[in-house]
């Protein structure tokens, strides 16, 4: 069309040259009109989009505190009743429509084209999931309402004021009501056939007598978690001693009223549902089990890999590190079987912080030294680096016993409060010094703090796209970043590189376990075998995987195929530019779209080649 319209000017230039200023002119504002109409079509999207986002915000109070903003609704929880499912169902199917009818494509730039199939296929997905909307346990030793209530206002719920402290205090009444549609909701599962395990109700129980235990839930000494983090934050306020001092008395108060009742409750129904629990442990055991297990796979990996392929995966991941492992071996003169090394990685103390204060209080120092060595090293690798901060924290008392081996929580957007890094230091054993630096790479940088506080800082782009996520692409890229240090030269210890194959061996293990329970109907205790036989990992390493895999199907499958994905497409993209390829570039893809399903990062990566392809 354009290259027709310079013909037919060129034309009437040569015959006519005072009447084709006209047709110049009226080109010209066709062109400019065409740009409009996609700029204004996508700025009408983007500000929907924004709308939507401002809604589920409004709609979340807790939402509204992980993101760091104070409203009158601070001092409010969410509501977690069947009746708001049904609701948000309703809102979805609404969105979708809109998108579907009210939405010309063609007429969208490309990053909000890109933006629109997103939203277009997570709706299309809450809608089709919402079959399986009780296919879950409420409460289970990873998480649940009775330890994220807790760490959510130790670890989110700031006090700058007395309003804050007011706003905590109302939390804290509000919890019985907060925990009567947890009740209700554990009590519809059960008659949809949905109960946890037998071992998830002992895990569950001790974490609820953990947070009711000390003042003023008790007569001992020992202030309760709650009380002294409360009391904790409102001493630095700038009040007269006396408003202090009514405040504590209010929380306390309010604890007895609100968390007691609302603990005693769930533990009533917990004990009693801990009666008719079985040892049947995987997804099989649910009414259409396999569909939903599949399902999960499918939202999990955002691939259409089969459990089968998946466990055919997992195995021959396990050999070839095997392997690579066993060179190692050749490197420290080890002189046995692979699994004596194992063996000897175990138990040999060098490998070990002790189990008490001063051995947690050195693992973290060197926990945060490896995460700032890393950092200095960044320019070799990255073109955009976060602005947010990152703090290393020990997982609190309270649930370090059931908590995972180690996870990251996201600051606020505003940078007011820092990512963490959470370290779970309950048995010293299960967290080797060999598998220090990798893990420090997967948490912090140049890992899941790298990648989330880059997407929360992205400018241009709708914010359900900057703190939405997908399994696959943020724990596939959390794994790639505990292999890509070793190419700049990190990893010079051989039991910290043998740490490294340890970890992705774990999570190579995982694609195995995890299809094996839900798919091949593997007991908790043959899963538990598995990781024993195969790996240096503490046994009650392996316990904890089991029942995370029980608890969470398919989760933990996302790492090693997100990982994989993203070797692939840097394999793939290095063969065809040659010296071309810049991995900073490379990561640049990578990190500034926010998270995506894998195949649409494979898209992403294969335009940027293809760009770059179009300049050689």
């Amino acid at each position: 069309m354009n290259v027709m319209r310079i013909v037919i000017t060129l034309f009437c230039l040569f015959f006519l040259l005072v009447g084709c200023k006209q047709e110049k002119k009226e080109i010209n504002t066709n062109v400019i009109s065409e740009t409009d109409t996609v700029e204004e079509n996508s700025k009408k999207l983007n500000d929907w989009f924004e709308t939507q986002f401002q809604e589920e915000v409004a709609d979340s109070p807790m939402e509204q505190t992980y993101l760091g903003i104070k409203t009158e609704d601070y001092g409010k929880w969410d509501d977690i009743s069947s009746k708001k499912e049904v609701e948000d169902l309703e809102k979805a199917k609404k969105q979708l429509t809109y998108l579907k009818d009210s939405v010309d494509v063609t007429k969208l730039n490309p990053a909000t084209s890109l933006s629109y199939k997103l939203m277009k296929q997570s709706l299309e997905n809450q809608i089709e999931d919402f079959q399986f909307r009780f296919y879950q346990y409420p409460v289970n030793q990873m998480f649940g309402m009775q330890s994220d209530i807790p760490a959510f206002l130790i670890s989110m719920h700031s006090i700058e004021n007395r309003s804050d402290a007011e706003a905590y205090i109302s939390r804290l009444d509000g919890v019985d009501e907060l925990f009567a549609q947890l009740i209700e909701n554990i009590k519809i599962r059960e008659k949809n056939g949905i109960v946890p395990p037998k071992f998830v109700f002992a895990k569950v129980l001790n974490d609820c007598h953990n947070l009711i235990a000390g003042k003023p839930f008790d007569p001992s000494n020992k202030e309760s978690t709650l009380l002294a983090d409360f009391k904790g934050k409102v001493s630095k306020l700038e009040l007269p001693q006396e408003e202090k001092d009514t405040l504590v008395s209010k929380a306390q108060k309010a604890m007895l009223q609100g968390v007691k009742s609302g603990y005693d409750q769930l533990i009533t129904v917990l004990e009693d549902q801990q009666q008719r629990a079985t040892t049947d442990d995987g997804a099989w055991k649910f009414p259409k089990g396999d569909v939903f297990y599949n399902n999960a796979l499918k939202r999990t990996t955002t691939t259409t890999m089969t459990a089968e392929e998946i466990h055919q995966l997992g195995l021959d991941e396990v050999a070839r590190i095997h392997k690579e492992m066993e060179a190692i071996m050749k490197t420290v003169k080890y002189d046995g079987t692979l699994q004596d090394f194992f063996k000897f990685m175990k138990e040999d103390k060098r490998f070990y912080y002790t189990n008490d204060k001063e051995g947690k209080e050195a693992y973290l120092k060197e926990a945060a030294a490896l995460i700032d060595t890393m950092n200095s090293k960044l320019n070799t690798l990255f073109i955009t680096k976060p602005k947010a901060d990152i703090i290393v924290k020990a997982v609190e008392g309270f649930r370090e016993r059931s908590a995972g081996k180690a996870f990251y929580e996201r600051g606020t957007p505003d940078g007011s409060r820092p990512g963490t890094y959470y370290a779970n230091l309950y048995d010293m054993e299960a967290m080797p010094i060999y598998q220090m630096e990798a893990l420090a790479y997967h948490e912090g940088i140049p890992g899941h703090h790298m990648q989330i506080s880059i997407a929360q800082e992205l400018k241009g782009i709708p914010k359900f796209r900057k703190y939405g996520g997908y399994t696959a692409y943020i724990e596939g890229w959390g794994l790639y970043n505990e292999y890509l240090p070793k190419e700049i030269g990190m990893y010079s210890d051989p039991y910290s590189d043998f740490g490294r194959l340890a970890m992705e061996l774990w999570r190579a293990c995982r694609l195995v376990v995890d299809t094996g329970i839900h798919q091949k109907k593997w007991s908790r205790e043959k899963g538990i075998k598995y990781y024993i036989d195969n790996t240096p990992n503490a046994e009650s390493d392996a316990i904890k995987m089991v029942e995370r895999h029980i608890v969470m199907p398919g989760q933990a499958t996302a790492y090693k195929i997100g990982m994989n994905k993203i070797l692939d497409l840097r394999e793939t993209a290095k063969s065809i530019l040659g010296n071309a390829f810049d991995i900073r570039e490379f990561h640049d893809v990578i990190l500034t779209n926010g998270s995506v399903p894998l195949t649409v990062l494979e898209e992403l990566v294969n335009d940027w080649v293809k760009s770059k392809t179009a300049h050689m």
